[in-house]
């Protein structure tokens, strides 16, 4: 090809593609799977939100380790309408750089039991629960997918919310970790 000849941005963005790392392809062909298959959900069901991956607090640091704790990163969660006794299912699917600067990627489901409180005009409530999930994470079990299970925690006012989740002590880390995001409703 002529080194004066534009090249077209589709070629340029997939020339960087074909670069990056196998966790980071399939993780992104993961999310894309998994939003294509929550996109059929009709939007007047529940509640689609934007979440904002930013902090994760490592409640023990070994001695000489210096872990990542802006997780920087963006994802979706589409909470389902209340079933009987207030409990809230959820589907999420999110991107994040990890405690060691790599991505990750996840897509799961849940559920959480709200509890309202305070002035109705507020919408405050707080919520409990359990978020199951397959997750990729580059450096972590060969790049291939693995299943969880953590408990979930919530705390929000109207459509703006902190999503809380409790990672206990794992190898190779080996320490437990407080995961937030911030959810914010877009409907």
């Amino acid at each position: 090809m002529d080194k004066h000849q534009a090249v077209h941005p589709a070629a340029r963005y997939f020339s960087q593609w074909s670069g990056a790392s196998p966790a980071v392809r399939a993780g992104c062909l993961f999310l894309l799977l998994a939003l294509l298959v929550a996109l059929p959900f009709p939007a007047s069901a529940g509640e689609w939100s934007l979440l904002l991956n930013g902090k994760a607090l490592h409640l023990e640091n070994p001695a000489g380790t210096n872990y990542n704790e802006s997780n920087w990163g963006a994802g979706v969660q589409y909470d389902f309408d209340a079933l009987d006794g207030n409990w809230v299912p959820l589907a999420t699917v999110s991107g994040f750089n990890d405690s060691n600067k790599n991505p990750s990627y996840y897509a799961g489901g849940g559920i959480l039991k709200r509890f309202d409180f305070g002035p109705e005009k507020y919408q405050l409530h707080a919520d409990v629960g359990l978020v199951a999930f397959v997750m990729v994470r580059e450096g972590f079990r060969g790049h291939q997918p693995f299943l969880g299970a953590l408990p979930m925690a919530a705390l929000g006012a109207g459509r703006v919310t902190v999503n809380l989740t409790f990672i206990p002590r794992t190898e190779p880390k080996g320490v437990p970790i407080l995961f937030f995001q911030l959810k914010i409703g877009l409907g």
